[in-house]
């Protein structure tokens, strides 16, 4: 994960929708808008609670509420999968755990084609 600040747009929703930090911050259940400044300055991360209560305010999905947050998390995530696949291709074992084993990494290919499908999509 790079360490850039977690870039969102917060304030460009706030703004489009004519509300005020203090107004979304009484909406997501805050005492004041100090709260909803430090997650536009990215000065804070929202809890998960309130990351969803800005999806639900200006209907657009956290993934483009949070990009930069997404994205470092995104990379970070992926690279770990792909130690645990390389992991778990290097282990010999027998039985139950060479049949969870086993499922995990039918998931892993899974998954990756449906990157791929999707990446063919686009």
């Amino acid at each position: 994960m790079q360490n850039r600040t977690p870039k969102n747009h917060l304030r460009t929703h706030r703004k489009k929708s004519g509300l005020s930090q203090r107004q979304v911050s009484e909406l997501l259940g805050y005492p004041s808008g100090a709260q909803v400044s430090r997650h536009e300055n990215a000065k804070g991360v929202p809890h998960l609670t309130s990351a969803f209560g800005y999806q639900i305010i200006f209907r657009v999905p956290l993934h483009l509420l949070f990009p930069g947050m997404y994205e470092d998390i995104r990379e970070l995530i992926e690279d770990r999968l792909q130690k645990l696949e390389i992991s778990l291709h290097g282990q010999t074992v027998r039985g139950p755990q060479a049949a969870a084993i086993a499922q995990t990494l039918l998931w892993m290919m899974d998954r990756r084609e449906r990157d791929n499908e999707m990446t063919d999509a686009n």
